[in-house]
């Protein structure tokens, strides 16, 4: 089976191009399969497997993200892509950074589809309201629970109560950006100079959750996959009729010996 070549580790990471080509493979999916999702989804949804507690193979994610019908040989293009963003995630999440700021730190690829709108010309922008368009960041935490609901097996409490506290204020940061920005509109994500279209609240939050990637990921690498608890069945006493019908008793049936 041909599969896509793995990035190299002195690959540049990914640009605007990269990611438009992302969409676009995104968008030609799409004509055969209305549910696939738009990259800012998926970008939440590959941040949430690269923090998840045991690693999980593509042939494992890919029909939960892109469907049944996707075939990684026949989007090569995309799945090199995919390899080489999993790459600079897993890197900016492993960098130890004290503030954003830092080149090293890993970002979201998220787009302020508000502010894009908002900076149309009226012409263009007909009658689409703000209700209608996602606010900022907020496909991606839908992306990221999407992988959460997934698997939650792999995202249930450590027993440590501190850790659960983690666990839980980390998710809690990130779900807040599911819910729409309702805040008082002070400046664009999308350009400089734009009309404002994301509150500062919502900027804060988005800041939260980026760090609480972070705070998963090192959760769950310190606590290590799950361990299955094997629980073994009862064995009959000696004197008990055997469980197998013979009417004799188990030490002189199944229990002999």
């Amino acid at each position: 089976m041909t599969t896509s070549p793995s990035p190299s580790p002195d690959q540049p990471p990914l640009g605007p191009e990269d990611f438009d080509a992302l969409d676009q493979a995104l968008d030609a999916m799409r004509e055969h399969d209305e549910e696939i999702p738009q990259w800012e989804f998926c970008e939440g949804f590959m941040a949430a497997l690269v923090c998840m507690r045991r690693p999980v193979e593509p042939a494992e994610y890919w029909p939960v993200l892109l469907g049944e019908a996707f075939v990684p040989a026949q989007h090569m293009e995309f799945a090199w892509r995919w390899k080489r963003r999993w790459r600079e995630t897993e890197e900016g999440l492993d960098a130890e950074v004290q503030s954003l700021d830092d080149e090293r730190a890993w970002q979201p690829e998220v787009l302020d589809t508000r502010g894009a709108v908002a900076a149309l010309p009226q012409e263009e922008r007909g009658e689409i309201a703000d209700e209608d368009v996602p606010s900022f960041a907020q496909v991606w935490a839908l992306g990221f629970m999407y992988a959460v609901e997934s698997w939650p097996e792999e995202w249930t409490p450590p027993r440590d109560k501190e850790a659960a506290a983690i666990l839980d204020e980390a998710l809690d940061a990130i779900v807040a950006l599911t819910e729409d920005d309702r805040g008082k509109p002070t400046l664009s994500m999308y350009s400089e100079d734009g009309p404002p279209s994301v509150s500062q609240q919502r900027v804060d939050d988005f800041g939260d959750a980026i760090w609480a990637v972070y705070d998963l990921r090192r959760l769950w690498r310190s606590q290590g996959p799950r361990v299955e608890t094997l629980r073994k069945e009862a064995t009959p006493g000696r004197n008990d009729p055997c469980p197998c019908g013979s009417g004799k008793k188990y030490k002189k049936c199944h229990g002999a010996g």
